[in-house]
């Protein structure tokens, strides 16, 4: 007993054996007794379905869930069709921004196209976005007045009516999600080609081969890891978008499986909507655990890759100049036009009328009036705008710092733990939030915490709820940048500490923080900014006392509110860059170096 107790103390001596143990047990709580509880939550009844489900309590086992989603009248609306259309949108998204992304990487890595530096960078503003962004900004511009409200600037501006197919539903769905997410295609088949050796393309130059040839039998099977990859990344992004799916889809009644998960578990029969939480889980687990088997396969790859120094790059000739002044036009476009018509919209008293008139500050600075959106004050004279705000950053604050420094301590115990079971586990623990969509997430703690568990009082309708459901879901993003920084520190530095005796906090404290702080901060920045502009993740916890912007703005748009609802866009875009030039010019780190950790 006595060796027994030795070696536990020896074994808790070691503050890496600490915080392996107690950050283990806390994400086990965390991640995985969540799936449990809403897994029990499908076979149960719950309270706003006892007049549903005739002669039951709450409480009782049922199958009636089950039946209902899988087997009912109801089943084609309520689970079918919007998993045809969930599978549709994002196998579309996927071909759009393989195509696009893939060519624009192909033009930057293979051509001689000029403001490769200019593009490079534009490429990425898509992503750095809200995608619902991209959505506000594709109705502001093309929506038209068949379905009800104002034209968008497209009609004004030109006098022809936009079709429906062009301003809701599926085809904008793909169309915004697909510049979204096309810089996936970018970086991930960019980085692949950029790398790749210039040896085997040159020698089939010189045996003469047509270029299609040399992309079809070289270039293609080379770069077909990262286009799988990006393929399986991207749908499964996708499949998870809410915003923009409701933005878009919602006038025309295109339901896909988020929106009619919000729809299931706002209604009254939260049962179905837990068991399609639960499919979009395992369906979401499934795709990005076979990405992680191919991006780990991938070193198979690269024994056919090199520095690609002596590549010879595709003259594009006389059509140079316009190409490249048409592509630079493109991402400009994209990233110019929604919040030129984000601040258009936002002054305008009479949607659709563009008149000088018509455009007023009182959306902004005004006081209300009682003929306009039931007398909402200006956003900036409104005292629920600014709770929102003042919620938002908190939220954000909070969840950036439990996120950051817990990340911290999983790189710290997992690098020190290297190769051991424990270590493996943690890492893994701690990317699983990662490969839950977002609103199946929040589903899974709705489930969890809307009820006593042990001494956690119930959760539901309170700050800590948010905080909680954020914090576990950008672990991911933290973890991945301690675990690299923590890497990349030689041990001598820390073991030379050690012999005169300095303790493990002051070693994080003076040493290892101090050296690795660009990369701590930005897995401190990512939830950070992730938190602001995040939807689905807190729309199904929040209650008026706990509502943040962006479900702020999604109310606003819901009830015609247009005005109100730009503002507020304009707003956390504007919080999120000055925050994040505000950390870069103090400490160094920014947005792309935690991405690129």
């Amino acid at each position: 007993m006595t060796k027994i107790l030795n070696r536990v103390f020896a074994f808790f001596n070691k503050p890496e054996n600490v915080i392996l143990v107690i950050l283990l047990l806390t994400l086990v709580y965390l991640t995985i007794v969540p799936l449990f509880s809403i897994a029990f939550d499908t076979f149960t009844v719950h309270s706003s379905e006892v007049r549903r489900i005739r002669g039951s309590s709450a409480g009782d086992f049922t199958l009636y869930h089950w039946n209902y989603v899988f087997n009912s009248r109801s089943s084609k609306n309520l689970f079918y069709k919007p998993l045809l259309n969930t599978t549709l949108v994002s196998l579309a998204v996927c071909a759009f921004s393989l195509i696009v992304g893939g060519f624009f990487a192909w033009m930057v890595t293979r051509t001689n196209l000029k403001f490769k530096k200019a593009i490079s960078t534009l490429m990425l503003f898509p992503y750095i976005m809200p995608s619902w962004t991209l959505a506000m900004a594709w109705l502001n511009f093309l929506k038209n007045s068949n379905i009800g409200g104002a034209p968008g600037l497209f009609t004004a501006l030109t006098g022809i009516t936009t079709p429906d197919w062009i301003a809701y539903g599926f085809f904008p769905i793909v169309m915004t999600l697909g510049m979204h997410y096309a810089p996936f295609a970018f970086i991930l088949v960019g980085g692949i080609l950029r790398n790749m050796d210039a040896n085997l393309e040159e020698a089939a130059v010189i045996l003469k081969a047509s270029r299609l040839k040399i992309m079809r039998r070289i270039t293609f099977p080379i770069v077909m890891p990262a286009v799988l990859s990006t393929f399986l990344l991207v749908f499964s992004s996708s499949m998870s978008a809410f915003a923009v799916p409701a933005f878009l889809g919602g006038p025309v009644r295109f339901q896909v499986l988020t929106t009619q998960l919000f729809r299931t578990l706002n209604g009254v029969n939260p049962g179905a909507g837990y068991i399609i939480a639960s499919t979009m889980i395992i369906i979401g687990t499934v795709i990005l655990t076979i990405n992680q088997i191919i991006i780990g396969k991938r070193k198979g790859f690269t024994t056919v890759t090199g520095k690609s120094s002596n590549i010879s790059l595709v003259n594009l000739g006389k059509t140079k100049t316009l190409i490249s002044a048409v592509m630079l036009l493109i991402l400009i476009s994209i990233s110019v036009i929604p919040l030129v018509t984000f601040a258009v919209q936002s002054f305008l008293v009479e949607p659709g009328n563009y008149s000088l008139s018509n455009f007023s500050t009182i959306f902004w600075t005004g006081e209300g009036r009682p003929d306009i959106a039931s007398g909402e004050p200006g956003i900036l004279k409104n005292k629920y705008i600014y709770h929102g705000m003042w919620n938002s950053f908190s939220l954000s604050i909070l969840v950036a710092f439990i996120a950051g420094t817990v990340g911290m301590l999983i790189g710290y115990a997992v690098a020190k733990k290297r190769g051991t079971k424990a270590s493996n586990m943690l890492d893994r623990l701690a990317f699983f939030p990662y490969l839950i969509p977002s609103m199946a997430f929040g589903a899974i703690y709705l489930s969890m915490f809307s009820v006593q568990r042990g001494i956690i009082p119930p959760l539901y309708g309170t700050f800590a709820i948010l905080v909680l459901v954020g914090s576990v879901k950008y672990l991911p993003f933290a973890s991945r940048a301690g675990i690299n920084a923590i890497l990349q520190l030689g041990r001598e530095i820390e073991e030379a500490a050690m012999i005169f005796g300095v303790k493990w906090w002051k070693r994080m404290l003076k040493i290892i923080i101090p050296i690795q702080k660009p990369t701590f901060i930005s897995g401190y920045l990512l939830p950070f900014i992730s938190s602001m502009r995040e939807l689905s993740l807190y729309i199904l916890l929040v209650t008026p006392s706990t509502s943040i912007l962006t479900t702020m703005l999604f109310q606003y748009n819901e009830k015609g509110w247009d005005q109100y609802a730009n503002a507020i866009v304009l707003l956390i875009i504007a919080i999120v860059l000055i925050f994040n030039f505000l950390i870069n010019k103090i400490t160094g780190a920014s947005i792309d170096k935690g991405i690129g950790g």
